[in-house]
């Protein structure tokens, strides 16, 4: 595919997502049916598609419409390229730019460069004040890619000499002792020696913080309670210096991969259909609106609504009461979310505390996104003995 037949179909992707239809999805099968497109071509146009779903308002301004086709020629105004070599009608290239798509557009300005809902701007703006620009102005740019260090296999410098053997560049991220930033070739690291003998995963460094501010010991029984692909409960492991650690997750789906991951780890993880018993620690990364993560799902800011942010609060209110039930005394549950949204993060630790005697907030965290990582909030709530 030539660049400009790239755009071109990240135009025709931008109009089915802008329909309904998810983006992964959309990618996915357009990849499969796509069987002239090479691995570079794939991962072009998936970028291209992030793009613009990461400056979805400010494109569409730039670009002087909402059409797929619009939003392609505000990116490329917005990144400075010439779209007249682009819109050339050449091949399978988008058609010439007529007059007045030329004259149409202009700079976004204000909350248009934000790239939220506006009942989501003035919710981040109550929240943050003259920090919110710069945290929306964050969630505008890809995310970077970061690795966690497996302890039970080696350590960070070995790491990063397994690495650079394989020309993968990578720096200590400050977050977290053991998370690598991935700084050159990063699209090499799946098929890395490194990634497959187990020596490092790929998480988020404020993910990887989560875990390593647990007081974890030895010996400790610890569950992750929401395990997902079960990132943080391989952390868990780790810290425990091998496990065993217990996995639950209410869509057992999500885990399919996980004894897989386990295994390459050389940590010992036991899923559990239904937790039972007490815990010493209980990890709850609840089912949250990704806030904190929109770089990397960026069409989730256009999909939440007021109301589907309501259930998820409902949600996250009965998780916890949950989790609290699997705490033994003495014990810390963990409540996480990758949200920057108080509504999520410090509203429901506080209303837990209401209805729930007995327990007391030992630690809290946000971390708001950066070029180190993603916004994670955690707070970690102490059971009375």
């Amino acid at each position: 595919m030539t660049p400009a037949a790239r755009y071109a179909t990240a135009a025709e992707l931008c109009d089915l997502i802008a329909s309904g239809e998810p983006a992964e999805r959309a990618l996915t099968r357009w990849a499969r049916q796509a069987r002239y497109a090479g691995s570079k071509d794939r991962a072009a146009v998936r970028d291209h598609v992030f793009d613009i779903l990461r400056r979805w308002r400010s494109v569409a301004v730039a670009g002087g419409g909402e059409t797929g086709r619009a939003r392609v020629l505000g990116l490329l105004r917005l990144e400075g390229l010439d779209p007249e070599g682009i819109f050339t009608g050449e091949g399978h290239a988008p058609a010439p730019l007529s007059e007045v798509e030329r004259a149409a557009g202009r700079s976004p300005e204000g909350r248009e460069t934000w790239e939220m809902p506006g009942w989501l701007c003035d919710r981040v703006a109550s929240a943050y004040g003259a920090e919110a620009e710069a945290i929306t102005h964050a969630l505008r740019h890809r995310a970077p890619v970061t690795l966690r260090v497996n302890a039970l296999k080696t350590g960070v410098v070995a790491a990063q000499a397994a690495l650079a053997a394989e020309g993968i560049e990578t720096a200590p991220n400050p977050l977290a002792p053991m998370a690598l930033t991935v700084t050159g070739n990063a699209r090499r690291v799946a098929a890395s020696r490194a990634y497959l003998e187990g020596l490092v995963e790929l998480q988020d460094a404020a993910s990887q913080t989560v875990v390593e501010l647990l007081p974890l010991e030895p010996g400790m029984a610890a569950l992750d309670l929401c395990a997902g692909g079960g990132g943080k409960t391989l952390g868990l492991a780790a810290r425990l210096g091998g496990g065993p650690v217990d996995a639950h997750d209410a869509d057992a789906g999500r885990m399919s991969n996980l004894p897989m991951r386990a295994g390459r780890a050389g940590a010992e993880i036991r899923i559990r259909t239904e937790p039972e018993g007490e815990y010493d620690i209980v990890l709850a990364d609840v089912p949250c609106s990704g806030s904190g993560a929109w770089r990397r799902a960026p069409e989730g800011k256009w999909r939440l609504t007021e109301s589907g942010l309501d259930d998820l609060l409902t949600t996250q209110d009965g998780i916890l009461n949950h989790a609290a039930s699997l705490v033994a005394p003495g014990g810390t549950l963990a409540y996480a979310t990758c949200s920057i949204l108080p509504e999520e993060n410090a509203e429901r630790v506080s209303a837990f505390l209401h209805r729930a005697p007995g327990w007391s907030v030992v630690l809290e965290r946000q971390f708001l996104p950066d070029a180190q990582g993603d916004g994670f909030y955690t707070a970690q709530l102490r059971r009375e003995r």
